[in-house]
């Protein structure tokens, strides 16, 4: 299956880079970000807690194949509607770090929009332990999904 979402993390470095070109309105794709029944929905997650302001935090839960739930939570520092966030993120049970997330939203046309999403961790071991697992993979089905649940409700 074809990897739409480009995920670039270059030797040495602490940071991981997150690109996405998407079928969708930059409205509708910042929503997917900031409202927590449409994380739920595309993340295949549950939102424990989800205070979108300055400042505010979140919580989710969601459990992997094993039955094992794994917590993620972290502190939303900034944003501004349609173009950017910039949260922590923290994997409450593994050994990574919290993370820096900035992400960018790009309006391209009516219908399209572009997500840049910098990632970066503690150290480079850190982000490096991340890349072990099927990080790749787990980004792309999710932006796939997104797109696809969402390109169905407009």
């Amino acid at each position: 299956m074809e990897q739409k979402t480009n995920v670039i993390a270059e030797n040495g470095k602490q940071e991981i880079l997150i690109t996405r070109t998407f079928d969708l309105p930059v409205e509708l794709l910042f929503k997917a970000y900031t409202e927590p029944e449409l994380i739920e929905q595309w993340m295949g997650t549950k939102v424990l807690k989800f205070n979108f302001q300055k400042h505010g935090n979140y919580q989710f839960s969601t459990t992997d194949q094993k039955g094992n739930e794994i917590g993620f939570n972290g502190t939303i520092h900034d944003f501004k509607t349609n173009q950017r966030i910039i949260r922590t993120f923290e994997m409450e049970s593994m050994p990574f770090g919290v993370q820096l997330e900035i992400y960018e939203f790009e309006k391209l046309t009516e219908t399209t929009s572009n997500l840049k999403q910098q990632v970066i961790y503690q150290s480079v071991n850190h982000r490096d332990q991340n890349l072990k697992l099927p990080f790749k993979q787990g980004i792309n089905w999710a932006h796939n999904r997104l797109e696809e649940i969402f390109t169905k409700s407009k």
